[in-house]
């Protein structure tokens, strides 16, 4: 199983880019962790901003395959713990099917991409700087796994 980060976004400063490799390098080959990124729509004065909302859409979708288990991460999702990340980390991995993770840009996410979208998942009810929630959602996954394979790096 793959899990795929299609986020909203290119050109991320160095310490971006760092944070998501270091976490994304300790997940295994069995449930390997890859980032997409999408580039942001055109925003002017004279095209609405659901105008580019819809733009970025249409690549994020363009990026997922037909039976990808999409994952919206949407402020208006659920909250899980770490535990219940674990158990569905593991479930994921028990089905086989590769898990996309649809992270929007700073309008959010399009109406397509949640209709799209099987679940929707809340990180918090804080609003996150876009290009830190790439480092979080890969800490977070890392954690999950630690927890289903007994490793000590979670501690409970």
């Amino acid at each position: 199983m793959d899990i795929n980060l299609i986020a909203v976004g290119t050109r991320m400063p160095a310490w971006v880019q760092d944070g998501y490799n270091e976490y994304a390098r300790r997940l295994p080959r069995e449930c390997s962790l890859r980032l997409a990124e999408v580039s942001l729509g055109k925003r002017t004065r004279s095209r609405p901003v659901e105008g580019a909302v819809a733009e970025e859409g249409k690549r994020m979708l363009a990026s997922l395959s037909p039976g990808d288990r999409v994952i919206a991460l949407d402020v208006k999702g659920r909250n899980w713990s770490t535990e219940q990340l674990a158990d569905q980390l593991q479930s994921w991995m028990q089905e086989g099917r590769d898990v996309s993770l649809l992270v929007g840009g700073p309008d959010g996410l399009s109406a397509s991409c949640l209709e799209r979208a099987e679940h929707r998942w809340s990180l918090s009810p804080l609003t996150l700087p876009h290009p830190l929630v790439r480092i979080l959602l890969a800490e977070q996954l890392y954690r999950a796994w630690t927890v289903t394979t007994g490793h000590p790096y979670h501690r409970s």
